[in-house]
């Protein structure tokens, strides 16, 4: 797997088909082989490039700076720029979709498009931003195993636990395989993130769409319409029975929604 070093990480990734250039974003606390069904639906048609955020799967964590939320959009933007990518679409889910909110406030005029899957913009209650304080310290305290037989049963629709094997074990895997120290560190800045609903969409004008699990526990419906609600040029897609993650539940209604949307977008000539 190839790595660039950036902003004082090395950020593995993978780039996979040719065409336009297509930046998928994990979430937390996964890697880039979250997006395993995409690369391969989405390749035939893109250049898809999935990194692994700093302190996630084979990238690393800087060694005394310490990390903002920011610097995982950051990374991305330094990633592309070794790459030669100056124009893309943009995917993100969970955490990823607010960092690809991030990677747009620092970078608007280099997306094409936005994707939010199961995310949401505005800012923590107070106890949830407490709780991923908590959660950090437990996960460095006792590591992932216990944590991930847990979140399993919301990262994906319950019931699919059982009826969804492959899923399940492939969403199970990524967690247990997390570095603690990198989960820990990405809870912490997430936690001090900004307001992106207030601060951020009200500048996105370019063609977005939001996904969403019918199911979702962490990111409900509510979250996907507040999106909506907030954004100029924005279609929601509810992906039935599904739960946080409806790109391995769901992968082939999933791939139509986004693949539908791209294609469905008409660009100047030369514009990429």
């Amino acid at each position: 797997m190839p790595t660039a070093k950036v902003n004082h990480v090395e950020i593995a990734y993978e780039a996979a088909g040719k065409g336009q250039p297509f930046v998928l974003v994990h979430g937390h606390p996964f890697d880039h082989t979250m997006w395993d069904p995409q690369i391969k639906a989405f390749s035939n048609s893109y250049k898809v490039i999935t990194p692994d955020l700093r302190g996630y799967g084979e990238s690393s964590l800087p060694g005394k700076e310490a990390t903002r939320f920011e610097d995982y959009a950051t990374d991305i933007l330094h990633l592309l720029d070794k790459l030669k990518v100056e124009s893309f679409h943009l995917a993100g889910l969970s955490m990823g979709g607010q960092i690809i909110m991030e990677i747009f406030r620092q970078a608007p005029d280099r997306i094409k498009t936005l994707i939010f899957a199961d995310t949401f913009a505005g800012l923590d209650t107070p106890e949830i931003k407490q709780g991923r304080y908590d959660t950090a310290t437990r996960l460095e305290n006792e590591g992932m195993d216990a944590y991930a037989d847990e979140a399993i049963y919301k990262m994906i629709k319950p019931l699919h636990v059982a009826s969804m094997p492959d899923v399940s074990g492939h969403v199970i895997k990524m967690m247990k395989g997390t570095s603690p120290k990198g989960a820990a560190t990405a809870l912490r800045a997430r936690a001090e993130r900004i307001d992106y609903l207030a601060d951020v969409l009200p500048e996105i004008d370019i063609p977005t769409l939001v996904i969403v699990g019918r199911d979702d526990e962490f990111t409900p419906v509510a979250k996907a319409e507040e999106l909506k609600a907030n954004l100029q040029n924005c279609k929601l897609v509810i992906i039935e029975d599904a739960g946080h993650m409806p790109n391995l539940e769901h992968p082939g209604e999933f791939n139509t929604a986004v693949l539908d949307f791209l294609e469905g977008i008409n660009y100047p000539e030369g514009s990429f």
